[in-house]
């Protein structure tokens, strides 16, 4: 089972909500996004959230919808993506989605993509997208990387102030046994060669952005 958690961000950055990636998905509104779901004839299996975002019009919609509503106060610890996230989370899904995430509030944004810390330790894969990039977070291991042709561009960045030991394979622009630190552009706008390329590294954490220019 795969899960998508649409959160409340600029419309203009969605990737296509119809896209095959999506085609299994169990789709869950956090806040607006649950409006936006519903603009895009898809009905949410649950919504998460304050609600302090829509309209009384707009919450009646969602309630003639039969849509299960998780209803939180406004002022509470966490946002609602990472309540929605968290209960995501318990049903132990293969692959959750995230969508609405990025484009608008810089806070917002780092803070979501720092969300993906979740993932590490756990079976569930946690992607970030939006219309022109695919987010994920590794721990130490040896990677298969497939090309893309929508994403033809592969970034790494160190997500822990120094990751250890990376080797790249296939790629136009090779390391061996590298270290990367905060600070460097090292590994931005990388390209796969062949059909696919092979990343391993041995500490730390490492942020893998496939990424395409408009």
């Amino acid at each position: 089972m795969e899960y998508a958690i649409l959160a409340g961000g600029p419309p203009a950055h969605l990737p296509n909500l119809h896209d095959e990636l999506f085609r299994n998905v169990r789709w869950i509104g956090c806040d607006r996004g649950t409006i936006t779901l519903l603009e895009n004839s898809l009905k949410p299996y649950k919504a998460f959230g304050d609600f302090d975002s829509i309209n009384k019009d707009e919450r009646a919609l969602l309630e003639a919808q039969g849509t299960e509503l998780v209803l939180y106060p406004s002022e509470k610890d966490e946002t609602d993506l990472e309540i929605a996230l968290d209960w995501v989370l318990t049903e132990k899904p293969d692959r959750c989605w995230i969508l609405g995430a990025t484009g608008g509030r810089l806070d917002h944004g780092l803070a979501n993509i720092q969300l993906l810390l979740k993932g590490i330790g756990i079976k569930t894969e946690i992607l970030l997208i939006d219309q022109q990039n695919i987010v994920t977070l590794l721990p130490p291991g040896v990677y298969d990387i497939v090309k893309a042709q929508n994403y033809p561009y592969v970034s790494f960045i160190a997500f822990t102030p120094k990751t250890e030991g990376i080797t790249l394979e296939g790629f136009k622009y090779p390391l061996d046994n590298h270290d990367l630190r905060w600070g460097s552009t090292l590994c931005i706008s990388n390209e796969l060669q062949a059909e696919k390329g092979r990343l391993a590294f041995k500490e730390g954490l490492l942020l893998c952005i496939r990424s395409r220019d408009l």
